[in-house]
């Protein structure tokens, strides 16, 4: 069992590049190999990432499964919006309970920064558990444009830029590689 820290925490990893997740994941991964217990939240995502396989495998790491099928906020209609947001409110106010009332040591909000951005997620909800939050959880937030109070709360920000991305000549997302 892995000792417990009193110092945790909090990573964004931004930008328009491909990678976020990836990193994320990498350190969940790095993680639960030294013995922290891990639980990961997709926001905007389906059920279906290729990671989940892999992740499942430890008993080191929970994954909270989400909706079964979900969209990009652009192609949602306003009915479909105003779902989500009640949804994600209370799906992120239910993954930071079992993160704080289970003693994770490590939480993965993947996505969540988009989630803000698209407007289905109030960003003050999210900041105010970051100021909250058990000393010793490290937290992870992924997504693109952080806005600048997340930025200031966070500890680590990394920003992944795209250059170049196979996306731009239309080539969908490969399962196993982007998603």
């Amino acid at each position: 069992m892995a000792e417990r820290r009193e110092t945790g925490l909090i990573h964004i990893y931004c930008g328009d590049g491909k990678g976020k997740t990836t990193t994320g994941m990498g350190l969940c991964v790095r993680a639960a190999g030294a013995g922290l217990r891990v639980l990961i939240y997709q926001f905007m995502k389906d059920n279906s990432t290729s990671e989940r396989g892999i992740l499942a495998l430890s008993d080191r790491i929970t994954v909270v499964d989400g909706l079964a099928q979900e969209k990009f906020s652009f192609q949602m209609t306003p009915e479909e919006k105003e779902q989500r947001r009640s949804y994600y409110a209370q799906q992120f106010r239910a993954v930071t309970q079992k993160a704080v009332s289970e003693h994770y040591d490590v939480l993965f909000l993947d996505e969540v920064i988009y989630t803000i951005r698209a407007g289905l997620l109030d960003e003050s909800l999210v900041l105010d558990f970051l100021k909250k939050k058990p000393a010793g959880l490290e937290v992870i937030l992924t997504g693109q444009n952080p806005g600048p109070a997340l930025i200031e709360t966070a500890d680590y920000v990394s920003e992944i830029r795209k250059i170049k991305h196979p996306f731009d000549r239309g080539l969908p997302a490969r399962r196993g590689i982007e998603r």
